[in-house]
């Protein structure tokens, strides 16, 4: 294991990865779904705060709460940006009100465990329609924040001293949907398995 101030080290590695998603917004690169990253900067600052009220230093939760931090700031510039953002289907909102859904049983519950068992539940659903946009139109998403993702969550693994879940258990969920989504973006995995023919390029009239 290594000293988990390294863990601050893996925040400002995935903010900066951010930085490089929002700049590709700017220049017509990526085009976000806001049902994603408007879900996305919830789930992980919930399974954040539960892991301080179990105990968990806030060295080794603030991967977490970056985890959390980094979508909002896609999410708010998505809205400044003058390229027409990804269109939002039937499929994007069902799969948001259904991590809506996710986040009102951590609510209910009360149990920090439980609360990172629907985060993770939350976060996932909101996450399942970058995925599939990313399977059939990687061209529309930026892989260099999932790789500053996937570093900073390989980080925050490495400063854990006690493994158990409340430690681990987010941000081993974040480190498996990382490269779910490099493989689907940089190296192009959906196209590989599938013939390219997906649904058309969406837009935001």
């Amino acid at each position: 294991m290594i000293n988990e101030n390294w863990a601050y080290v893996a925040a400002v590695i995935n903010v900066v990865g951010t930085i490089t998603y929002v700049v590709d917004m700017f220049r017509g690169r990526a085009r976000p779904n806001r049902v994603t990253w408007g879900v996305l900067s919830i789930a992980p600052i919930i399974a954040f705060a539960s892991m301080l009220s179990q105990g968990v230093s806030l060295a080794q939760s603030i991967v977490t709460f970056s985890v959390g931090f980094s979508p909002l700031i896609i999410f708010v510039a998505s809205f400044f940006v003058k390229y027409p953002a990804w269109q939002i289907k039937r499929f994007d909102i069902g799969c948001g009100l259904l991590s809506i859904v996710g986040l009102l049983l951590w609510w209910l519950t009360g149990d920090g465990n439980v609360a990172i068992v629907f985060s993770i539940l939350a976060d996932g659903l909101a996450f399942l329609p970058t995925l599939v946009k990313s399977y059939f139109h990687p061209e529309t998403e930026s892989p260099w924040t999932f790789f500053a993702s996937e570093i900073a969550t390989v980080l925050g693994l490495f400063t854990i001293t006690k493994w158990n879940f409340e430690h681990f258990g987010f941000q081993a969920y974040i480190f498996v949907s990382n490269l779910l989504a490099i493989l689907l973006i940089y190296f192009k995995l959906g196209l590989v398995l599938s013939p390219p023919k997906g649904p058309k390029i969406g837009r935001v009239r």
